[in-house]
């Protein structure tokens, strides 16, 4: 989509000189605000509407508010989470899943089926058992998974027949062996048995296929990722720790007003040190389409003077303090005042679909001014 944006700005004639530059700053501008969120071009909306897994989305609330500001960074195991729903449409008991869109420098951490168990069905005669054995297969052979080494075996363990609800299976080192090649992903099997396991026809415990059931309970990969991604290093403390710091009065409450470029350079010297608001609005930059959650956040900025001498509540390191001395002092030419910069960072979330139309969980470190200080 970026990249047909940039093509026809490169072929339009320019009626206005003006105009065509700051289309093509906003341009240039989403290029790089698309590389701070690692992706080359924003992924197209899905072709129909869609509603994310229930499991993404509670996932999301979890690890986030609802600006998408991380609430505890340990919550999550690497820092993408991935959600693949089963391509096989209705082929009961077999499942696939197209794994093209996790990149070849993620490293798989935890990989999960989940599947949603059905209630059962009303038999005739006694029940003589309350569970039964379930086993995940790793298909080696797709013409023939039943036969000699046709298929390997991942997870098992008994589940009730009464009830209904998800159950998940940790298929891990069968993702890993999809992701060093491609070719031997022939999808997954999962029998139902007797406690000996011994066959059970009907069997009488069933999970929700691809094709017959309600979105929300379809079968789900979810993988847990890590792209080596990581932020810079200021203190990542809790989300309880990022608190409102001193309000900011309105300019013309709190200096007599000024006009004009001369204007706003004196109250900047004016007002210490603050974190003032920056909304990030992913409607108005044209994300709406594929992004989930949140709609957009308040990135922070600081801004304001850290003149002589800098108390306690300018947060300085005592790099900024020397070097607020030299300057205050004349001792050294070419030495500044210190600067009002961010001195604790914080991770958004953010849920979106993917250019398979995948739902994707990823958190970015680094995107938010917790607090403000003079270094």
């Amino acid at each position: 989509m970026l990249g047909t944006v940039l093509l026809l700005l490169a072929l339009a004639k320019p009626v206005c000189p003006g105009l065509d530059s700051a289309a093509s700053r906003r341009a240039e501008a989403l290029k790089r605000l698309l590389e701070v969120f690692g992706m080359e071009d924003p992924p197209p909306p899905p072709a129909h509407v869609k509603q994310p897994p229930q499991y993404m989305v509670d996932l999301f609330n979890t690890v986030a508010n609802a600006d998408g500001v991380t609430k505890n960074p340990d919550i999550l195991e690497g820092n993408t989470v991935r959600s693949f729903l089963d391509k096989t449409h209705g082929e009961k008991m077999r499942f696939l899943f197209i794994l093209s869109s996790v990149a070849k420098n993620e490293k798989i951490l935890t990989a999960e089926l989940h599947l949603f168990r059905l209630w059962p069905r009303a038999t005739s005669g006694p029940k003589r058992h309350h569970f039964c054995q379930v086993s995940v297969y790793q298909v080696l052979e797709n013409s023939e998974p039943e036969a000699p080494g046709g298929k390997k075996l991942l997870a098992a363990r008994l589940v009730p027949l009464q009830g209904s609800g998800w159950e998940v299976f940790a298929i891990t080192q069968a993702v890993r062996d999809w992701m060093e090649d491609e070719s031997s992903n022939q999808g997954l099997l999962v029998t139902v048995q007797g406690l000996g396991g011994s066959p059970l026809d009907p069997p009488p415990l069933q999970f929700a296929s691809g094709g017959d059931h309600h979105e929300s309970k379809k079968p789900m990969l979810v993988l847990f990722t890590d792209d080596g991604r990581r932020g810079a290093s200021l203190p990542m403390a809790g989300f309880q720790d990022l608190q409102p710091q001193a309000p900011v009065l309105p300019a013309k409450l709190a200096v007599p007003r000024l006009t004009g470029l001369r204007s706003t350079r004196s109250l900047d010297r004016l007002q210490p040190c603050q974190r003032h608001p920056l909304s990030v609005d992913f409607e108005e930059i044209g994300w709406a389409g594929w992004i989930i959650s949140p709609r957009g956040y308040n990135a922070y900025h600081c801004k304001g003077s850290c003149p002589f001498p800098l108390g306690e509540n300018m947060r300085p390191t005592n790099h900024a303090t020397v070097q607020s001395i030299i300057n205050a002092l004349k001792l050294s030419e070419g030495v500044s005042s210190p600067c009002c910069v961010p001195d604790k960072l914080y991770s958004i979330n953010l849920l979106y679909f993917d250019d398979d139309e995948n739902v994707v969980l990823k958190q970015y470190d680094d995107m938010v001014a917790g607090s403000c200080g003079c270094h």
